[in-house]
Order: structure tokens, then C-alpha cells, then sequence
């Protein structure tokens, strides 16, 4: 990821990334009471061309969502531009999400769409407009201190974004803001109904946003490689069933597994060599250790010994006490207090001092 010089850039000048919502509507409207010179710009992207009806419209981008930003940025009277961002977003998003799993994985796009399109691509082209800034409407917050930045949680819990953002480098934050981080929900609610948006009561976007219908398992069929079916194995390696396809299945998994147990078992991992799925017990599957890898350190240097930290490995899921250590190859071993249940490779494991976001990385397959 490589960003435009910023020697030339206009410091009060700043695009916001408009979605039609209310927290990027709020974000804009925040901005432009702060006396910041705001661009809004909405990202056109990548949809199937049909898909249940959906017309081949993005989630994120449909054209009542365009009319909203359109109408927001038209209220707050601020120019307002329309990027095609198909293709890249398909290239490196869409195209991903399938090969990760074909790979056995199970990956976050919206992480991969963090640091590819939104503060790589996107924040390039704010750049180019001679914005110094790129601002979005996730809850988190930049907090600068002796020329560094420091990326820290929302003080919302309930909406705190900063685990997709761990991609992020010293020299993004630099040029983020994310003016609605230091909101809740409903703060963010009251300031739309505060500068009379129309947006103020509309619901959340939901992630996944290429997928007509939600159905990934269905995308995949469509999209992927032809998925084989192979076998259910017990961890000592008797077959006591078939499954329809690695890419159909996800760690932690128990219902729709087509077997019968004398006690419940779950999906512990994908042997993509075997073509196997590899089932257990609840038990079994807790884990008290994992490799991280493609690690991006926030604070930009990595800890130079172990530390204890709260380790993150899914979106929703709360930080669990972990010791983190850096390996010779730049991956990070992670050993936690206790056995966590739902370790899942392809998936973010982000790090965390209190509220502030360390860094993070990708769950590596298990060993």
C-alpha cells in the first residue's frame, strides 16, 4: 500500500466517504460545522448481475442509497462525486473471498476492502483531489500524541469498528478522520435529527454487500471452482460421513453436518490435502494457541518481547487475555489464559491495550 505525496495538499480539505447512511451522512455534516472544505464521494461497486432480483446492485451502493447521499450532500451543500470502483473491487475483493475459501479459509472481506479499496484506492483519490484528509463514518478514533497516532476502539461497544481497521499504517491515520468514533449509535442519531438529515432513523448496511441474497454458499457454487465432496473424519481419522464441499462449511459448525452422534460434534478444521472435514467435540474444539500472519503493527514497531494483550478472533467476539509473541518470521504466536472456542483461519485476530488497537494480523491454518 502506497500512498500520494501529501507535501502539496490543502489541510482543510477533506472527502468523505458518503454511503448514504447516517453515520457517514453525520460524518459530513460534522465536518462541514467544523469548518472542514468536504467532498463527498460515494463508491460504485461490484455486484452479480443478477442475483435473486437484486438487479446487480451492490448493498452498499443502490441507487436509493445514491439518492440519499446525493440529497445529504445537496442539504449540506457540498459537491458530490460517483466512483466506479467495480472492477478493482471485484479483482481484489470478490475474487479473493472465493479463492480463500477454495483454500479452505474462511476470510473477512471487509478487511481486505479496508486495506485495498477504501485507504489504499479511495484514500488515493482524496489525495488527488488535494484533500489532506479521507473521513468515513466508522466508530473508532485517531488520537495523536509526540507526532504518532494511535488507533483506539469507538466509545460505542456496541458498534466499535476498529477491528477492521488494524490494516491500517502510521501513514494513513495521518490523513483519517472518524468523526462520529467518539459518538454511541444513538448520539449519532440525535446530531441527524440535530442538522435535520433525512437519514436519522434508517437502519444499519449489512456486511458481505456483493452477495444478492446473502447466500454465500450459493455465490460460491456460482462463482468458485466446482466444490468436491470428500469425507467427515473424527480427529483419529474415522469416517463417519460426506460433506458437499469444503467451501460449504465453517469452523465451529454443528447443525447441517448430515450425521448422526451419540453426542453433538463440530466442524475443528478443513483438510484441504484430504479434502476432508475434520469434526469433534465441543471439547475439542477450544484452542489455547494460534499463528497470526501478515501482521500490520499499528504502532509500527513490533514488541521486541512478549506481551499480554486482548486478542480479538472474530468481529463480534470479545477480547480474550493472550500472550503475543513475535516470531523469527514476523508471524505472531498467540497462547491464551484459556482454551477459546471458534479459532477460524482466513480470520482477523487483532490486538488490543485497553482501548487502543495495537495491530493484527490473519489466523494462519493450525499446524
Amino acid at each position: 500500500m502506497s500512498l500520494l505525496s501529501s507535501s502539496s495538499l490543502h489541510s482543510n480539505r477533506v472527502v468523505v466517504a458518503m454511503s448514504g447512511g447516517v453515520d457517514s451522512s453525520v460524518a459530513a455534516a460534522l465536518l462541514v460545522e467544523q469548518g472542514y472544505e468536504v467532498i463527498g464521494m460515494m463508491m460504485r461497486l461490484w455486484s452479480e448481475p443478477t442475483a435473486c432480483g437484486a438487479g446487480g446492485v451492490n448493498r452498499c451502493c443502490t441507487p436509493d442509497q445514491m439518492a440519499d447521499a446525493q440529497r445529504i450532500a445537496d442539504q449540506l451543500r457540498i459537491p458530490f462525486y460517483v466512483l466506479d470502483v467495480q472492477e478493482p473491487f471485484r479483482r481484489t475483493i470478490v475474487d479473493f473471498f472465493v479463492r480463500e475459501h477454495e483454500q479452505g479459509r474462511t476470510p473477512n472481506p471487509c478487511i481486505e476492502c479496508n486495506r485495498q479499496i477504501r485507504f489504499t484506492y479511495l484514500l488515493n483519490r482524496a489525495l488527488a483531489l488535494d484533500a489532506y484528509y479521507l473521513a468515513t463514518g466508522h466508530y473508532a478514533r485517531v488520537v495523536a500524541e509526540n507526532g504518532r497516532f494511535r488507533l483506539l476502539k469507538g466509545v460505542d461497544p456496541h458498534k466499535d469498528q476498529s477491528y477492521v481497521l488494524h490494516v491500517l499504517r502510521q501513514e494513513h491515520l495521518a490523513h483519517v478522520l472518524f468523526p462520529v468514533g467518539g459518538y454511541t449509535k444513538e448520539q449519532v442519531r440525535e446530531l441527524a435529527r440535530k442538522f435535520h438529515l433525512p437519514v436519522a432513523s434508517k437502519g444499519d448496511s449489512q456486511d458481505l454487500c456483493f452477495l444478492g441474497d446473502g447466500d454465500y454458499r450459493r455465490f460460491l457454487r456460482e462463482y468458485g471452482q466446482p466444490a468436491s465432496p470428500g469425507p467427515i473424519l473424527t480427529r483419529e481419522g474415522r469416517e463417519i460421513g460426506r460433506h458437499e464441499g469444503l467451501p460449504f462449511y465453517t469452523i465451529g459448525q454443528r447443525k447441517g453436518l448430515g450425521i448422526s452422534t451419540p453426542e453433538p460434534v463440530y466442524v475443528l478444521r478443513k483438510d484441504v490435502a484430504q479434502n476432508a472435514l475434520i469434526v469433534g467435540t465441543r471439547a475439542q474444539l477450544g484452542q489455547q494457541q494460534m499463528t497470526v500472519r501478515d501482521v500490520n503493527w499499528v504502532v509500527e514497531l513490533p514488541p521486541a518481547a512478549p506481551i499480554t494483550a486482548q486478542v480479538k478472533i472474530r468481529y463480534r467476539a470479545d477480547g480474550v487475555w493472550a500472550q503475543v509473541s513475535l516470531q523469527a518470521n514476523g508471524r505472531v504466536q498467540v497462547h491464551f489464559r484459556e482454551p477459546v472456542f471458534g479459532v477460524t483461519a482466513g480470520q482477523g485476530a487483532v490486538f488490543y491495550n485497553g482501548d487502543e488497537c495495537l495491530g493484527g494480523g490473519i489466523i494462519a491454518e493450525s499446524e
